[in-house]
Protein backbone atom coordinates (compact mmCIF):
# COMPACT_ATOMS: atom_id res chain seq x y z
CA UNK A 1 0.00 0.00 0.00
CA UNK A 2 1.55 3.59 -1.11
CA UNK A 3 1.08 6.10 1.63
CA UNK A 4 1.53 10.21 1.09
CA UNK A 5 3.47 11.47 4.05
CA UNK A 6 3.88 15.33 4.55
CA UNK A 7 6.90 14.61 6.80
CA UNK A 8 9.33 11.54 6.69
CA UNK A 9 9.55 11.57 10.34
CA UNK A 10 5.45 10.76 10.30
CA UNK A 11 6.77 7.48 8.02
CA UNK A 12 9.29 6.39 11.32
CA UNK A 13 5.95 7.46 13.60
CA UNK A 14 3.83 5.34 11.57
CA UNK A 15 5.71 2.17 11.69
CA UNK A 16 6.29 2.62 15.07
CA UNK A 17 3.25 2.70 15.95
CA UNK A 18 1.93 -0.98 14.31
CA UNK A 19 0.66 -2.66 17.18
CA UNK A 20 3.29 -5.57 18.40
CA UNK A 21 6.01 -4.56 16.13
CA UNK A 22 8.88 -4.71 18.46
CA UNK A 23 12.24 -2.70 18.13
CA UNK A 24 14.44 -5.73 16.93
CA UNK A 25 11.60 -6.71 14.33
CA UNK A 26 12.24 -3.06 13.27
CA UNK A 27 15.72 -2.76 13.13
CA UNK A 28 15.53 -6.31 10.97
CA UNK A 29 12.82 -4.49 8.66
CA UNK A 30 15.19 -1.75 8.32
CA UNK A 31 17.80 -3.95 7.17
CA UNK A 32 16.11 -5.76 4.91
CA UNK A 33 14.01 -3.00 3.49
CA UNK A 34 16.46 -0.16 3.65
CA UNK A 35 14.02 2.34 5.44
CA UNK A 36 10.28 2.95 6.68
CA UNK A 37 8.55 4.10 3.77
CA UNK A 38 10.11 0.62 2.05
CA UNK A 39 8.62 -1.01 4.41
CA UNK A 40 5.28 0.10 4.36
CA UNK A 41 5.05 -0.40 0.78
CA UNK A 42 5.97 -3.93 0.85
CA UNK A 43 4.47 -6.89 0.23
CA UNK A 44 2.78 -9.31 3.21
CA UNK A 45 4.75 -12.22 2.14
CA UNK A 46 7.82 -10.92 1.77
CA UNK A 47 7.80 -8.71 5.20
CA UNK A 48 6.56 -12.33 6.87
CA UNK A 49 10.10 -13.64 5.88
CA UNK A 50 11.70 -11.09 8.37
CA UNK A 51 12.88 -12.59 11.44
CA UNK A 52 10.53 -11.64 14.11
CA UNK A 53 7.70 -10.23 12.16
CA UNK A 54 4.68 -12.35 13.06
CA UNK A 55 1.94 -12.92 10.39
CA UNK A 56 -0.65 -10.39 11.96
CA UNK A 57 2.12 -7.82 11.94
CA UNK A 58 2.67 -8.66 8.67
CA UNK A 59 -0.78 -7.60 7.66
CA UNK A 60 -0.93 -4.82 10.10
CA UNK A 61 1.67 -3.33 8.71
CA UNK A 62 0.48 -4.03 5.12
CA UNK A 63 -2.94 -2.28 5.98
CA UNK A 64 -1.52 0.76 7.21
CA UNK A 65 -3.46 -0.61 10.45
CA UNK A 66 -1.33 2.16 12.76
CA UNK A 67 -1.22 2.69 16.56
CA UNK A 68 -2.35 6.14 15.93
CA UNK A 69 -2.74 9.16 13.03
CA UNK A 70 0.84 9.76 12.68
CA UNK A 71 0.23 13.29 10.78
CA UNK A 72 -1.58 14.43 14.12
CA UNK A 73 0.84 12.58 16.28
CA UNK A 74 3.61 14.28 14.42
CA UNK A 75 0.97 18.22 15.04
CA UNK A 76 1.30 17.67 18.31
CA UNK A 77 4.94 16.67 19.07
CA UNK A 78 5.63 20.69 17.24
CA UNK A 79 2.58 21.66 19.14
CA UNK A 80 4.50 21.33 22.35
CA UNK A 81 7.54 22.62 21.37
CA UNK A 82 9.61 19.11 20.79
CA UNK A 83 10.85 16.87 18.53
CA UNK A 84 11.26 13.09 16.75
CA UNK A 85 14.76 11.58 17.06
CA UNK A 86 14.81 8.59 14.80
CA UNK A 87 17.36 5.85 14.57
CA UNK A 88 18.52 7.18 11.84
CA UNK A 89 18.99 10.60 12.59
CA UNK A 90 22.65 11.34 13.45
CA UNK A 91 21.95 12.85 16.54
CA UNK A 92 20.40 9.68 18.11
CA UNK A 93 22.33 8.87 20.72
CA UNK A 94 25.65 6.75 20.03
CA UNK A 95 25.47 4.28 23.18
CA UNK A 96 21.79 3.56 23.27
CA UNK A 97 22.02 2.34 19.83
CA UNK A 98 24.45 -0.52 21.45
CA UNK A 99 21.45 -1.85 23.75
CA UNK A 100 19.29 -5.03 22.68
CA UNK A 101 15.92 -3.28 22.51
CA UNK A 102 16.88 0.61 21.44
CA UNK A 103 13.29 2.46 20.92
CA UNK A 104 13.30 3.30 17.16
CA UNK A 105 11.63 7.05 18.14
CA UNK A 106 12.51 9.13 20.78
CA UNK A 107 10.43 12.10 21.24
CA UNK A 108 12.34 15.31 23.15
CA UNK A 109 12.23 18.72 24.20
CA UNK A 110 14.74 20.46 25.20
CA UNK A 111 18.57 21.00 24.24
CA UNK A 112 20.39 18.51 21.86
CA UNK A 113 22.21 16.01 23.57
CA UNK A 114 25.45 16.27 23.31
CA UNK A 115 27.53 13.69 21.55
CA UNK A 116 30.72 13.80 23.01
CA UNK A 117 28.92 13.91 26.74
CA UNK A 118 29.52 11.58 29.31
CA UNK A 119 26.66 10.51 31.60
CA UNK A 120 26.22 8.61 34.60
CA UNK A 121 22.89 7.51 35.58
CA UNK A 122 21.88 8.56 39.26
CA UNK A 123 18.73 6.24 40.47
CA UNK A 124 17.37 4.99 43.50
CA UNK A 125 14.17 5.09 46.00
CA UNK A 126 11.25 7.13 45.42
CA UNK A 127 10.43 7.32 49.21
CA UNK A 128 14.15 8.55 50.09
CA UNK A 129 16.08 9.46 53.74
CA UNK A 130 17.28 12.73 54.02
CA UNK A 131 20.48 10.81 53.75
CA UNK A 132 19.79 9.51 50.64
CA UNK A 133 18.63 12.88 49.04
CA UNK A 134 21.42 14.82 50.72
CA UNK A 135 23.82 12.46 48.56
CA UNK A 136 22.34 11.82 45.22
CA UNK A 137 22.32 15.68 44.99
CA UNK A 138 25.57 15.73 45.71
CA UNK A 139 27.04 13.08 43.04
CA UNK A 140 24.86 15.12 40.66
CA UNK A 141 26.44 18.24 41.52
CA UNK A 142 29.72 16.52 41.99
CA UNK A 143 29.61 14.68 38.40
CA UNK A 144 28.58 18.00 36.87
CA UNK A 145 31.16 19.99 37.96
CA UNK A 146 33.58 17.41 36.92
CA UNK A 147 31.80 17.57 33.00
CA UNK A 148 29.74 14.40 33.33
CA UNK A 149 26.19 14.38 33.13
CA UNK A 150 23.42 13.19 34.69
CA UNK A 151 20.17 10.75 33.73
CA UNK A 152 17.62 9.72 35.79
CA UNK A 153 13.84 9.55 35.90
CA UNK A 154 12.32 12.72 36.75
CA UNK A 155 10.74 10.90 40.00
CA UNK A 156 10.23 11.56 43.71
CA UNK A 157 13.06 11.49 45.61
CA UNK A 158 16.55 10.18 44.50
CA UNK A 159 15.81 10.78 40.54
CA UNK A 160 14.85 14.77 41.58
CA UNK A 161 17.25 15.12 43.80
CA UNK A 162 20.18 14.08 41.14
CA UNK A 163 18.68 15.88 38.67
CA UNK A 164 18.81 19.08 40.55
CA UNK A 165 22.37 18.73 41.85
CA UNK A 166 23.25 18.31 38.50
CA UNK A 167 21.32 21.71 37.37
CA UNK A 168 22.84 23.62 40.42
CA UNK A 169 26.25 22.42 39.13
CA UNK A 170 25.75 23.40 35.78
CA UNK A 171 25.55 20.26 34.04
CA UNK A 172 23.77 18.95 31.67
CA UNK A 173 20.48 16.96 32.68
CA UNK A 174 18.20 14.12 30.56
CA UNK A 175 15.41 12.68 32.03
CA UNK A 176 13.57 9.84 30.88
CA UNK A 177 9.75 9.96 31.19
CA UNK A 178 7.96 6.83 32.01
CA UNK A 179 4.75 9.29 30.20
CA UNK A 180 4.24 10.80 26.88
CA UNK A 181 7.06 14.14 26.45
CA UNK A 182 3.21 16.24 27.07
CA UNK A 183 2.36 15.22 30.57
CA UNK A 184 4.55 16.23 33.87
CA UNK A 185 4.68 13.16 36.52
CA UNK A 186 4.39 13.62 39.07
CA UNK A 187 2.97 16.99 38.84
CA UNK A 188 4.83 18.28 41.77
CA UNK A 189 8.04 18.23 39.83
CA UNK A 190 6.82 20.54 37.02
CA UNK A 191 9.09 23.51 37.53
CA UNK A 192 11.70 20.59 37.66
CA UNK A 193 10.17 19.45 34.50
CA UNK A 194 10.68 22.45 32.76
CA UNK A 195 13.95 23.18 34.07
CA UNK A 196 15.37 20.30 32.88
CA UNK A 197 13.83 21.12 29.18
CA UNK A 198 15.47 24.21 29.83
CA UNK A 199 19.30 23.70 30.61
CA UNK A 200 19.18 19.71 29.72
CA UNK A 201 16.72 17.55 27.64
CA UNK A 202 13.64 15.39 28.44
CA UNK A 203 13.58 12.33 26.50
CA UNK A 204 10.84 9.52 26.08
CA UNK A 205 9.93 6.62 24.06
CA UNK A 206 5.78 6.95 24.49
CA UNK A 207 3.54 8.21 22.79
CA UNK A 208 2.32 12.20 23.53
CA UNK A 209 -0.59 12.12 25.92
CA UNK A 210 0.43 8.73 27.37
CA UNK A 211 -0.23 8.13 31.34
CA UNK A 212 1.60 7.09 33.94
CA UNK A 213 0.94 3.89 33.62
CA UNK A 214 3.04 1.46 35.96
CA UNK A 215 4.41 -0.65 33.50
CA UNK A 216 6.03 2.17 31.28
CA UNK A 217 8.65 2.86 34.26
CA UNK A 218 10.29 -0.47 33.94
CA UNK A 219 10.57 -0.34 29.83
CA UNK A 220 12.22 2.78 30.02
CA UNK A 221 14.64 2.29 32.56
CA UNK A 222 16.68 0.25 30.28
CA UNK A 223 17.00 3.76 28.41
CA UNK A 224 18.15 5.50 31.52
CA UNK A 225 21.10 2.90 31.90
CA UNK A 226 21.52 2.76 27.67
CA UNK A 227 22.39 6.36 27.48
CA UNK A 228 25.25 6.34 30.37
CA UNK A 229 28.43 4.91 31.16
CA UNK A 230 27.14 3.70 34.29
CA UNK A 231 24.38 3.17 36.93
CA UNK A 232 24.84 4.76 40.82
CA UNK A 233 21.82 3.08 42.76
CA UNK A 234 21.72 5.76 45.85
CA UNK A 235 19.26 4.04 47.96
CA UNK A 236 16.95 1.02 47.16
CA UNK A 237 15.25 -1.92 48.93
CA UNK A 238 15.62 -5.22 47.78
CA UNK A 239 12.49 -4.87 45.59
CA UNK A 240 13.44 -1.32 44.23
CA UNK A 241 12.86 -0.67 40.41
CA UNK A 242 16.13 0.72 41.04
CA UNK A 243 17.61 -2.81 40.68
CA UNK A 244 15.61 -3.53 37.17
CA UNK A 245 17.73 -0.81 36.08
CA UNK A 246 20.94 -1.99 37.42
CA UNK A 247 20.28 -5.17 35.95
CA UNK A 248 19.71 -3.73 32.30
CA UNK A 249 23.19 -1.88 33.50
CA UNK A 250 24.81 -5.03 33.35
CA UNK A 251 23.25 -6.74 30.33
CA UNK A 252 24.10 -3.52 28.60
CA UNK A 253 27.83 -3.57 29.82
CA UNK A 254 27.97 -0.60 32.01
CA UNK A 255 29.29 -0.33 35.08
CA UNK A 256 26.96 -0.12 38.30
CA UNK A 257 27.91 1.64 41.40
CA UNK A 258 26.37 1.53 44.80
CA UNK A 259 26.23 3.45 47.80
CA UNK A 260 26.33 2.22 51.22
CA UNK A 261 23.75 3.52 54.04
CA UNK A 262 23.05 2.41 57.65
CA UNK A 263 22.98 -1.50 58.20
CA UNK A 264 19.89 0.11 60.50
CA UNK A 265 17.37 1.23 57.04
CA UNK A 266 16.02 -1.64 55.23
CA UNK A 267 16.22 1.21 52.12
CA UNK A 268 19.77 0.24 51.90
CA UNK A 269 19.20 -3.29 51.64
CA UNK A 270 19.06 -3.39 47.97
CA UNK A 271 22.34 -1.29 47.49
CA UNK A 272 23.98 -3.46 49.64
CA UNK A 273 22.86 -6.54 48.10
CA UNK A 274 24.24 -5.04 44.78
CA UNK A 275 27.35 -4.64 46.41
CA UNK A 276 27.63 -7.74 47.54
CA UNK A 277 27.20 -8.87 44.05
CA UNK A 278 29.98 -6.99 43.03
CA UNK A 279 28.87 -3.35 42.58
CA UNK A 280 31.60 -0.71 43.42
CA UNK A 281 31.14 0.65 45.94
CA UNK A 282 30.89 5.01 46.20
CA UNK A 283 31.80 6.95 48.86
CA UNK A 284 33.11 10.10 46.49
CA UNK A 285 32.68 11.60 43.27
CA UNK A 286 36.12 10.32 42.36
CA UNK A 287 35.35 6.38 42.86
CA UNK A 288 32.71 7.06 39.89
CA UNK A 289 35.01 8.94 37.34
CA UNK A 290 38.21 6.89 38.15
CA UNK A 291 36.09 3.33 36.97
CA UNK A 292 34.72 5.08 33.80
CA UNK A 293 38.25 6.84 33.54
CA UNK A 294 37.05 10.88 33.24
CA UNK A 295 39.87 12.79 33.76
CA UNK A 296 41.97 14.46 37.04
CA UNK A 297 40.49 16.06 39.60
CA UNK A 298 39.44 19.68 39.18
CA UNK A 299 39.35 21.29 43.33
CA UNK A 300 38.95 20.12 46.23
CA UNK A 301 35.83 17.71 46.90
CA UNK A 302 34.34 16.78 50.03
CA UNK A 303 33.62 13.27 50.51
CA UNK A 304 29.96 13.43 48.81
CA UNK A 305 30.94 15.02 45.70
CA UNK A 306 29.85 18.57 46.76
CA UNK A 307 32.37 21.54 47.03
CA UNK A 308 32.11 23.92 49.55
CA UNK A 309 33.80 27.00 51.36
CA UNK A 310 33.33 28.15 54.38
CA UNK A 311 35.18 28.00 57.99
CA UNK A 312 35.19 24.79 59.55
CA UNK A 313 34.09 23.89 63.13
CA UNK A 314 36.58 24.48 65.92
CA UNK A 315 37.95 21.51 67.52
CA UNK A 316 37.63 23.10 71.11
CA UNK A 317 34.03 23.94 71.02
CA UNK A 318 30.91 22.51 72.03
CA UNK A 319 30.34 22.59 68.18
CA UNK A 320 32.71 19.58 67.85
CA UNK A 321 30.53 17.40 70.67
CA UNK A 322 27.36 18.01 69.11
CA UNK A 323 29.23 17.20 65.46
CA UNK A 324 30.44 13.88 66.78
CA UNK A 325 27.27 13.14 67.67
CA UNK A 326 25.39 13.78 64.39
CA UNK A 327 25.54 11.90 61.20
CA UNK A 328 24.11 11.72 58.20
CA UNK A 329 20.82 10.27 59.74
CA UNK A 330 18.38 12.04 61.48
CA UNK A 331 19.50 12.16 65.52
CA UNK A 332 16.45 13.73 67.81
CA UNK A 333 17.79 16.84 69.83
CA UNK A 334 16.86 14.57 73.03
CA UNK A 335 19.36 11.97 72.37
CA UNK A 336 21.83 14.98 71.37
CA UNK A 337 21.51 15.80 74.61
CA UNK A 338 21.98 12.09 76.01
CA UNK A 339 25.06 11.65 74.22
CA UNK A 340 27.13 14.61 74.56
CA UNK A 341 26.12 15.29 77.89
CA UNK A 342 25.89 18.79 77.35
CA UNK A 343 22.72 20.79 79.32
CA UNK A 344 19.58 21.08 77.12
CA UNK A 345 20.31 25.12 76.17
CA UNK A 346 23.22 25.02 75.97
CA UNK A 347 22.49 22.15 72.97
CA UNK A 348 20.26 24.23 71.47
CA UNK A 349 21.75 27.37 71.10
CA UNK A 350 25.23 25.47 69.50
CA UNK A 351 22.29 23.79 67.29
CA UNK A 352 20.91 27.34 66.05
CA UNK A 353 24.38 28.68 65.80
CA UNK A 354 25.55 25.07 63.87
CA UNK A 355 22.52 25.98 61.35
CA UNK A 356 23.30 29.34 60.78
CA UNK A 357 26.75 28.67 59.46
CA UNK A 358 25.63 25.67 57.61
CA UNK A 359 27.01 22.55 59.50
CA UNK A 360 24.05 21.70 60.86
CA UNK A 361 20.14 20.85 58.95
CA UNK A 362 16.88 20.88 61.37
CA UNK A 363 14.43 18.57 60.10
CA UNK A 364 10.93 17.90 61.34
CA UNK A 365 10.35 16.78 65.01
CA UNK A 366 13.50 18.00 66.10
CA UNK A 367 15.63 16.11 64.56
CA UNK A 368 19.41 17.53 63.05
CA UNK A 369 21.83 16.20 60.97
CA UNK A 370 24.81 17.30 59.30
CA UNK A 371 26.04 19.70 56.91
CA UNK A 372 28.66 21.41 55.07
CA UNK A 373 32.20 20.96 54.81
CA UNK A 374 32.02 18.69 58.08
CA UNK A 375 29.33 16.82 56.68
Amino acid sequence: MRFSWPDKRCVWLALNTIPGLGSSAFRSLLERFGDPEAVLEADPGELRKVEGVRKEVAQRIAKGEFGCDPVEEMRRVEGCNARLITYADPSYPALLREIHYPPMVLYAKGKDIPPDQSFIAVVGSRNATHYGLKTAERIGMGLARRGVGIVSGLAFGIDAASHVGCLRGRGFAVAVLGTGIDVVYPAANKGLFEQVADQGTLVSEFRMGTPPEPRNFPIRNRIISGLSRGVVVVEATKKSGSLITASFALDQGRDVFAVPGSIESYKSSGTHWLIKQGAKLVETTEDILEEIGHGAAVGEENHRGGRFSGTLIDTDSSEKKIHQVLGPYPVHIDEIVRISQMDPGEVLATLMKMELKGFVKQLPGKMFVREGPNG
